[in-house]
């Protein structure tokens, strides 16, 4: 797939609002439909339909502002391969944005060359968000959950179906659709809106289900099983393809995304998978140098710390930091020095570091870059 910039074809700011998106999207949808003989362009409407599927969708969004065209196309990486642009149905798009207007409704005549009803076509489920709270353990060393998510689900009682003893529409006799004469924006045309009474449906049912109500599904608990891998941070998404919710005249289940969200450490200082601490010493410590055992996450190590060691120096414990995750690679950990000065000192001490007035310090690179700015 081409990069592609959804919010340049619609002509919008990436910080654009669900009503300036909705808009843009109208604007160019009367000026584009290949119903308007002046400014029509068959390629141009299904570029805006695109854009518009996935900007109005706040899972697609979400996705596509952190990937850009990449989150559908497989090749971020995450996971995300699960959006077809060629599955949009534009028809439904309209109908959300305009609804059952003149000259809308005869466009799945113009596309696809065929009169196979939207309201009867399989369709996939909807895609489900949810936030995922992890503590900083979990998301090290990875952890496999059960979440119990209430979702919508094909109804046992009807199958699906909605009701029992099917029967064709009498009023647009199984069609699904009515054609009217009506005013558009571009004039008296001919189109084909929803048919009335069956909802575009082509059938009704003698006897409603009474567990779905009609709508062939309904509302049911489930135990999600989810793998997060090591090293996950805030913001990483996981996709469990098919579980979500169910879909419509038989298509298949929507997907799953879990983002996560990582509680920080009160311990370790985080930056992606490298991890760092601060390392509390004593003066002594730091002149003559020592030997300090220190806790990663992966057990305790000793550290040799060399002598004349200043405050703020930082040393790196190779491949002691965070897994990358899918990959066998490992981040870095880092001791960052802190050179404890006391508050009190006995007598004794007190001559001892004034006898330490007299180091000399000229040999120090620093001290002698301070001196010749004097």
């Amino acid at each position: 797939m081409n990069k592609k910039d959804y919010y340049e074809t619609l002509g919008v700011d990436k910080s654009a609002s669900e009503a300036e998106i909705k808009s843009a999207f109208r604007k160019l949808a009367k000026k584009y439909h290949p119903d308007n003989k002046e400014t029509g362009d068959e390629a141009k409407f299904k570029e805006i339909g695109e854009a518009y599927a996935v900007l109005s969708d706040e899972t697609k969004r979400r996705q596509y502002d952190q990937f850009g065209s990449a989150a559908f196309d497989g090749s971020a990486g995450a996971g995300f391969n699960g959006f077809d642009p060629g599955d949009i149905d534009l028809n439904d798009i309209l109908r959300s944005v305009f609804g059952d207007v003149g000259g809308f409704g005869g466009f799945g005549d113009f596309f696809g060359g065929n009169r196979s009803n939207s309201s009867t076509r399989a369709r996939k489920g909807r895609d489900t968000l949810v936030r995922l709270d992890l503590t900083f353990e979990e998301a090290a060393f990875g952890i496999d959950k059960d979440i119990e998510l209430t979702l919508n689900d094909t109804c046992e009682n009807c199958d699906g179906k909605g009701g029992f003893e099917e029967t064709t529409c009498s009023y647009c006799h199984g069609s699904g659709y009515v054609v009217t004469e009506q005013r558009s924006l571009f004039g008296v045309i001919q189109s084909r809106t929803s048919c009335p009474k069956c909802h575009g449906k082509g059938k009704s049912f003698k006897t409603i289900c009474k567990s779905c109500n009609g709508t062939g599904q309904e509302k049911k608990k489930k135990t999600i099983s989810i793998h997060i891998p090591e090293g996950v941070n805030t913001g990483h998404q996981l996709r469990i393809s098919g579980k979500g919710e169910a879909g419509v005249n038989g298509g298949p289940n929507g997907d799953i995304y879990f983002e996560i969200h990582v509680k920080e450490s009160d311990f370790y200082i985080r930056d992606n998978e490298d991890l760092s601490i601060e390392l509390p010493i004593t003066i002594t410590d730091a002149i003559l140098g020592t030997k300090k055992e220190i806790p990663t996450i992966y057990g305790n190590v000793m550290m040799e710390i060399k002598a004349g060691t200043q405050n703020g120096t930082k040393y790196k414990l190779k491949g002691k930091g965070l897994k990358i995750p899918n990959s066998s690679r490992k981040g870095d950990m880092y001791v960052i020095i802190k050179v404890m000065i006391p508050t009190k000192i006995t007598r004794e001490q007190k001559k001892l570091l004034v006898a330490l007035e007299d180091t000399n310090l000229e040999t120090n690179s620093e001290f002698k870059e301070f001196e010749r700015h004097l």
